[in-house]
């Protein structure tokens, strides 16, 4: 990836009939005959026209919803990056010689958006480019112009990608960072359905939105979004305790020193492994702070988070854990009585997990869920647990066979 002495996010995407040929200034508002005021995107596509940054088509429409190609997407990133690549590039793609985006698609590789690598087979300009690809571009620029967004990119490999997706089937981690600072920054959002969609594909509209945001992503740095805090220290820390809660570790830095290490069960009925903690405050129901609330927290759980004094103080907290069972007959008394309060959880909401597609404990017939697992062969699930965030004292203690141990303590 080359780097860039200075990236300014603001500049302009034409996809009409031609190639772009005008300049950023302002430009009159004009008024497409296919955009009704009702129109969802219709303030983004005024405001897009206005700058400057789009063109309608000479028949006078703007076809909000026809799909955007890759030479084009890379014509934006060309153009919104004003920087001066330390070195420049030059018939990267075969395919492209003689194209109306040559000149762009080359800046655009010199600005570290796009890598070569990735297209063995020819840039292919017109294909349409996907949602997974149009992250990925973003999100390289970013990482091209500035260290923060670099090191966002190495905390997020191993991270969970508050997206559908991350939870079934699962996303690798050569995309996962990338999306993680697509949906960290809000350059890109997910679906109603809380899925990011990689696979497919962006409309003008769409893209009007998207432009919108990278416009005013100047100067801003990786650490300043909280909801990219959130996703890195899940990925390094194995934990958003810190951004989420008021607790402070006293032993420990953090869950980092607890995961992915063994537990045995006291009982001897079985062990786990501890993954990864996740945070989120429930307090102001329609505001809940946490990325990944909507993935454990449902609206038919209001009336039991709000029904106490004492539960509207709550922060809740969900853990993914693999339980490796070793006892003949394995159910719930043994996984409850063979724990430390620390690291027993509950069963989460069931609507919830079928939702996103995760396991959680089972609702019966325990023993014959735990029988198709084994000490070899655990099954990776989450849990549930409830701290109040006004308690003074020891709030809970993690600690694993070989002695590591982390302590969370109520200031």
């Amino acid at each position: 990836m080359k780097k860039v002495t200075q990236l300014i996010l603001s500049g302009a995407l034409v996809m009409g009939i031609f190639p772009f040929t005008g300049n950023t200034s302002q430009a009159a508002v004009v008024s497409f005959k296919d955009v009704s005021t009702s129109h969802w995107a219709k303030a983004s596509i005024d405001a897009a026209v206005e700058k400057g940054y789009f063109k309608g088509f000479s028949d006078g429409t703007f076809k909000p919803g026809a799909t955007v190609t890759r030479a084009e997407f890379a014509a934006l990133l060309a153009r919104v990056a004003k920087g001066t690549p330390e070195t420049g590039q030059g018939n990267v793609f075969k395919d492209l010689t003689g194209h109306w985006s040559e000149t762009e698609v080359n800046r655009a590789v010199s600005l570290g958006f796009i890598n070569v690598k990735d297209y063995p087979n020819g840039f292919k300009p017109s294909a349409i480019i996907t949602r997974e690809e149009m992250a990925k571009w973003i999100s390289s620029g970013l990482a091209a112009a500035d260290k923060d967004f670099e090191q966002a990119l190495e905390d997020t490999k191993t991270s969970l990608i508050p997206v559908k997706e991350a939870f079934s089937p699962g996303i690798s981690q050569s995309k996962a960072p990338y999306i993680a600072v697509a949906i960290g920054t809000g350059i890109m959002t997910g679906f109603p359905d809380h899925s990011f969609g990689l696979s497919k594909t962006t409309t003008r509209a769409e893209a009007s939105v998207i432009l919108l945001r990278i416009a005013n992503m100047e100067g801003k740095k990786a650490s300043s979004f909280e909801a990219l805090n959130e996703i890195r220290s899940v990925g390094v820390a194995k934990s958003n305790f810190k951004e989420i809660t008021p607790f402070e570790f006293t032993t420990g830095r953090d869950f980092s020193d607890a995961s992915e290490k063994k537990v045995t069960f006291s009982n001897k009925s079985g062990s786990l492994v501890l993954h990864r903690t996740i945070a989120v405050d429930p307090t102001e129901w329609n505001n809940k702070r946490g990325v990944y609330a909507p993935f454990f927290i449902s609206e038919s759980e209001k009336d039991w988070y709000q029904s106490t004094a004492k539960r509207k103080n709550i922060v809740a907290v969900f853990q993914e854990i693999t339980i490796y069972p070793s006892k003949k007959g394995f159910n719930l008394d043994d996984y409850r009585g063979g724990l430390a309060n620390s690291f027993f959880g509950q069963r989460l909401d069931q609507d919830i997990t079928r939702q996103f597609g995760y396991k959680t404990l089972p609702f019966s017939n325990a023993e014959n869920f735990f029988s198709n697992y084994s000490s070899n062969n655990g099954v990776r699930l989450w849990i549930g647990k409830w701290y109040d965030k006004n308690y003074k004292g020891l709030v809970a203690r993690f600690k694993t066979d070989d002695g590591s141990s982390v302590s969370i303590y109520g200031r």
